[in-house]
C-alpha cells in the first residue's frame, strides 16, 4: 500500500508516533511517503521504502503568516499524482487533516481518490483545536476524514464531550517496538550522570506548563534528605528558564543536570532508576511509555490517558495533579530497596510489552484497508 503520512517533525509526541509509525510500515514492505516542513527528527536518512517530501513556502509580503496550509494541501496533491497514494494519514486535527481534505477535493476534479484518515494526539483537540476560532474547523476537518483514531480511551472521550463529532473514533494506543529495546546495544554510562552512589531520577517534556516541571524539581528537592540522587532533565520549552530559576533557589545547581533536546533518550533512560511525569494534562503519556520500555518505574499524576499506560502499583503509581507529597511518599516506596526497585523495574518493562509495536501497527493496516475497500466499491 502507498501511504501519505503528513505530521509535525519536531521532538512533540506526535511527530514520534506518526515516524515510527511510518518506519514500521515501510519494514513491513508498505510504501511510505512523509510530508512535512522539515525531516522528522526521528527518521534517519537512509530507510527502505521511505520517501521524504518537504512542504516550502515563498515569502510574500502580502501575508503576515505565510499560509502553510495551502503549501501543504499543494504538495499532498502532486504527491498523491506522482506516487499513486491509497492513503493520507494525518497527525493532527489542524493544519494536518484540514489541508488533507483541501487536497483531497481538488484531486477528486481530476478524478483522483484519495482516503484520509485522521489521528488525534491531544493538543489538537484539548488546546488548540477547543480555542473558539479553530472549533469549526476542526469539528469539519474530523467529521470529514475517512477514519478518525485516538491514541487514548480518555482522549476518545474528550473529543466527544468537546466537538458535535458524528464521526466513530477508534483508540489505538501509541506504542513502542520493545524487542528493539531488548536488542540494541546498551550504552548506557551511568558514571557520565552519577555518583555510583547516587540513584538516577529523570523526566522528559517540551517545558511547557502543563507538563508542571516546577513539580519535578519540587519532588526531587524532597526526595534528597531520604536518597541520594540526580535529576536529569531532558527536552525544553518555555517553563524551562522558570524551572532552572527554581533549581538555583533551592540550591540544586550541583544535583541536576538540564541536557535540552536530545536523541540519546534511550541512552539516558537505561541508566535511570526512576521516571517523573506530574503533568496537569497528557492524552497519553508517550515518554511514561518510553521510560517503562527500558525498565523505568513512573511516577506520575493520574491526568488524561496516563492510567491507561502506567499501572498502579505495578509499573509506577498515580496521585492527583499537583499533590508533590503522595508523589515523593510513592517514590520512596518505589526505592525502598534494591529488591523493590529492581521489581518495579521488571513490572514496568512487562507493562511496556503491552503497546508493543507488532501488537498496534496491524490496528493501523486494518484501518487502512477498510478505507480502501470502501474507496473502491
Amino acid at each position: 500500500m502507498n501511504i501519505a503520512i503528513v505530521c509535525y517533525p519536531t521532538f512533540g509526541g506526535s511527530g514520534v508516533v506518526a515516524t515510527e509509525l511510518g518506519v514500521a510500515l515501510a519494514h513491513k514492505g508498505h510504501q511510505v511517503h512523509f510530508i512535512t516542513y522539515g525531516q522528522p527528527v526521528r527518521l534517519s536518512v537512509f530507510h527502505k521504502n521511505i520517501y521524504f517530501h518537504q512542504v516550502y513556502m515563498e515569502e510574500y509580503p502580502l501575508f503576515r503568516y505565510q499560509p502553510y496550509e495551502l503549501a501543504l494541501s499543494s504538495k499532498m496533491v502532486e504527491v498523491v499524482r506522482e506516487y499513486r497514494i491509497d492513503v493520507i494519514h494525518a497527525h493532527y486535527a489542524i493544519p494536518h487533516a484540514y489541508a488533507a481534505y483541501m487536497a483531497k477535493q481538488i484531486l477528486l476534479q481530476e478524478g483522483i481518490s484519495v482516503a484520509i484518515i485522521t489521528t488525534l494526539h491531544g493538543t489538537d483537540i484539548t488546546l488548540v483545536g477547543n480555542h473558539e476560532y479553530y472549533k469549526t474547523a476542526v469539528t469539519f476537518s474530523i467529521n470529514a476524514s475517512d477514519a478518525v483514531t485516538s491514541v487514548s480511551e480518555s482522549l476518545r472521550k474528550n473529543t466527544y464531550d468537546l466537538f458535535d463529532i458524528h464521526k466513530d473514533i477508534k483508540v489505538i494506543p501509541n506504542f513502542i517496538d520493545i524487542e528493539q529495546k531488548k536488542n540494541a546495544p546498551k550504552r548506557c554510562q551511568r558514571a557520565m550522570l552519577a555518583n555510583p552512589d547516587e540513584l538516577i531520577i529523570t523526566h522528559i517534556s517540551n517545558f511547557r506548563k502543563v507538563k508542571r516541571t516546577p513539580d519535578v524539581v519540587e519532588i526531587f528537592y524532597q526526595l534528597l534528605p531520604h536518597k541520594k540522587a540526580k535529576l536529569i532533565m531532558v527536552g525544553d520549552g518555555p517553563d524551562r528558564e522558570h524551572t532552572q530559576a527554581l533549581v538555583h533557589r533551592l540550591g540544586l545547581q550541583n544535583s541536576v543536570i538540564f541536557l535540552g533536546n536530545s536523541l540519546e533518550i534511550d541512552e539516558v533512560l537505561c541508566s535511570s532508576d526512576l521516571f517523573l511525569l506530574p503533568s496537569e494534562s497528557e492524552s497519553f503519556g508517550l515518554a511514561a511509555l518510553e521510560a517503562m520500555a527500558q525498565g523505568v518505574p513512573v511516577i506520575s499524576s493520574n491526568a488524561g490517558g496516563i492510567p491507561e499506560v502506567n499501572k498502579q502499583g505495578y509499573s509506577g503509581f498515580l496521585s492527583p495533579i499537583g499533590d508533590i507529597e503522595a508523589m515523593v511518599q510513592n517514590a520512596l516506596v518505589i526505592l525502598k530497596d534494591e529488591a523493590t526497585l529492581s521489581r518495579f523495574k521488571a513490572q514496568a518493562l512487562q507493562q511496556a510489552s503491552l503497546f508493543d509495536e507488532r501488537k498496534i501497527i496491524p490496528m493501523y493496516e486494518q484501518v487502512y484497508e477498510q478505507v480502501v475497500s470502501r474507496r473502491k466499491e
